[in-house]
């Protein structure tokens, strides 16, 4: 695809427990999560096919990762690709936490089936 006549954007939608960027008005991506506590855990990030190759996935997990910032909640990344993007991007360090098997238990018994 070529490069989008307008910047992405990137909007949390919390009915569905993500965070998607926006092309053209057309999603891109995301990122989904679930929350426990204070802690937004994140467990999935894709971006369509179609979009791959604009830098589209890091735009989306940094403003996602800056709204948890804003929101006072902390982040774990049980997402690969967001456990990536955090050991390149020290600036979210603080507000980290390590995934943990009661986490993993915990995310996987609260996802749907």
């Amino acid at each position: 695809m070529t490069q989008p006549a307008a910047a992405p954007t990137v909007q949390r939608v919390d009915t569905r427990h993500l965070y998607e960027i926006l092309v053209d008005g057309e999603t891109a991506g995301l990122t989904a999560y679930r929350d426990r506590d204070d802690r937004r855990v994140f467990y999935h990030t894709e971006v369509k096919d179609a979009f791959a190759g604009l830098g589209l996935a890091s735009i989306l997990v940094q403003q996602a990762l800056a709204d948890v910032r804003a929101s006072g909640k902390r982040i774990v990344p049980v997402c690969p690709y967001v456990a990536k993007f955090l050991k390149k991007h020290d600036e979210f360090a603080d507000i980290t936490d390590p995934v943990t098997p009661e986490v993993l238990e915990w995310l996987r018994s609260s996802l749907p089936r």
